[in-house]
């Protein structure tokens, strides 16, 4: 069973998504590890429920970021992961850290790439209403060094209505989020996504990868 790193900052929403798939069989796959960039993630919190081991790595108590970076590998070799998921991670991930698995590294963005790329929460969802958008969504991508550059696996849609506040407009993207990245693992961890020239390809069910 394909072993799942996952890197959290914040609440754990996406973790908690991830874990619930996992229980009802829909994503046939184990969290073998959760690192935080915060101790005080709630994520953290989440994860010990589950009995699922636990790390903080701290960007500020490294002296640069790839000694970050190195300790993150180290953490994720330890546990023997095979894919890793920036579920709400905030940091910048070093390059050596994508280097090490290149193309099982996934993200999840409150928007649907390339548009509003870069920023966390609320952010791209802010840009959004700026802009007037009549539709935005989520995106489930490749980590590549490039920031929200990555090749885009699966995207959701969702409309922007007139009234819609930042609040409102990301908690309908985050629902999307909660079903669609689990979704998309369940592909990635079975070898069903593969990228060519920069854009994925997935097998259909029941055909060789």
């Amino acid at each position: 069973m394909p072993i799942i790193g996952v890197l959290v900052s914040g609440r754990g929403s996406n973790l908690e998504a991830i874990l619930r798939a996992i229980e009802a069989g829909t994503l046939h796959a184990r969290v073998g590890l959760v690192i935080s960039s915060r101790a005080d993630a709630p994520a953290l919190d989440i994860a010990a429920r589950s009995c699922v081991p636990t790390c903080v790595i701290a960007p500020k108590a490294y002296a640069s970021r790839a000694e970050g970076g190195q300790a993150i590998i180290a953490a994720l070799r330890e546990a023997d992961v095979e894919y890793v998921v920036l579920a709400g991670y905030k940091p910048i991930l070093d390059g050596a850290v994508i280097r090490a698995y290149p193309d099982h590294i996934v993200n999840v963005h409150p928007s649907l790439l390339p548009a509003f790329a870069g920023g966390m929460a609320p952010r791209p969802q802010t840009e959004a209403l700026e802009a007037g958008v009549k539709i935005s969504g989520c995106t489930v991508h490749f980590v590549t060094e490039a920031v929200d550059a990555g090749p885009i696996i699966a995207q959701a849609a969702v409309p922007v209505y007139d009234d819609d506040t930042v609040e409102s407009l990301s908690a309908r993207i985050l629902e999307q989020e909660h079903r669609l990245l689990p979704e998309t693992l369940a592909l990635v961890t079975a070898g069903r996504v593969r990228v060519e020239d920069k854009r994925t390809r997935i097998t259909p069910a029941g055909k060789n990868a």
